[in-house]
């Protein structure tokens, strides 16, 4: 007789081999949906990447005439003049670059501390709500955003902020410079300060999710040793996440120098080098929008299509140096 403990490795007759529903047919259906699956991601990532450098080729193609016609002399010129077909893209990378950058200066300290507030401080049952609040932050429509900057935003700076700014700072060596001019309301000003409100619940999130991740044996080992909140702070939880803040400020920082329709609805799309927080001026974005519709003429359209291509370009250049930057500092960490 046979041994039951044998019976499970007995050999598979030619009836189970045909079997519908047999293990073998079933191995054979999987490896087919596992073919036919992974050939759909390739399909999917492949598609993504042919319509990305598609739209690369495409806008440097279109704007071959304007590269042609103004070379390398495009990015170093500020005059913008669609009648005499004088073009130039220095006006408009200088307020892109500022405005990102004044939004950065700005919403990084909020971020950290809203999301050490909310990690540490702030009370248990009162973290979801705070939370919700400023995950809707995120949802709002830029040109919500722009609306509130120009009605609200814009008077205040006029009316109040920016004459007491000129008359306490603009006194101050070569940083006066900075705060000298008429309190238009719109400008440099305006723009960053509505860029560091609406990045802020992005950065805040990212860092906040990498404050969570810091073991808690490490805060209570600190505490336990006599450390204070900013100690821990300081020596603990930075050095532990430095990489997933870098990330998140990166990515305000995208949003930042993207950003259209509320920055073309403070800055005062002006064309020029400004000197001041004060002025108006403009941004790539804010330029696109406001003049592609209504751009005459092959050089106009090509200018503004290089412009594109620019913007394309340092969004490229941003991400691939905070690529490099983390990738340095895990290595060092």
């Amino acid at each position: 007789m046979e041994s039951p403990l044998k019976t499970p490795h007995r050999a598979l007759d030619s009836q189970t081999l045909t079997r519908p529903g047999s293990g073998i047919k079933t191995t054979q259906w999987q490896h087919h949906i596992d073919v036919i699956f992974r050939g759909c991601t390739w399909g999917v990532a492949s598609l993504m990447l042919i319509i990305t450098i598609g739209m690369v080729i495409v806008f440097a193609h279109s704007s071959v005439p304007s590269f042609k016609k103004f070379g390398l002399h495009f990015l170093v010129n500020s005059e913008w003049n669609p009648i005499t077909e004088n073009f130039g893209a220095l006006s408009a990378i200088s307020g892109t670059m500022v405005t990102a950058l004044m939004a950065m200066l700005i919403s990084v300290p909020i971020s950290l501390g809203i999301s050490f507030f909310l990690t540490e401080i702030c009370p248990i049952f009162l973290r979801p709500t705070l939370r919700i609040i400023i995950e809707l932050l995120a949802g709002i429509p830029s040109i919500i955003y722009g609306m509130w900057g120009l009605f609200v935003l814009a008077p205040l700076l006029s009316d109040h902020i920016q004459p007491w700014l000129s008359l306490h700072l603009s006194s101050l060596y070569l940083v006066g410079l900075l705060f000298q001019g008429a309190p238009l309301g719109m400008g440099i000003l305006a723009a960053s300060l509505v860029l560091s409100i609406m990045v802020v619940p992005f950065i805040s999130s990212v860092m906040r999710d990498a404050f969570e991740i810091v073991p808690d044996l490490l805060k209570e080992s600190a505490y336990g040793l006599g450390a204070t909140r900013w100690e821990v702070f300081k020596n603990i939880i930075l050095p532990y996440c430095r990489n997933s803040l870098i990330g998140g400020i990166i990515l305000g920082l995208g949003r930042a120098i993207g950003e259209t329709m509320a920055v073309a609805f403070v800055i005062g799309n002006s064309h020029q080098i400004f000197t001041s927080l004060f002025m108006p001026a403009t941004t790539i974005s804010s330029t696109l929008a406001n003049e592609y519709s209504e751009a005459t003429g092959k050089i106009y359209i090509s200018s503004l299509n290089e412009l594109g291509v620019i913007l394309f370009m340092i969004t490229i250049l941003i991400f691939s140096c905070s690529r490099i930057f983390i990738q340095y500092a895990k290595r060092k960490g």
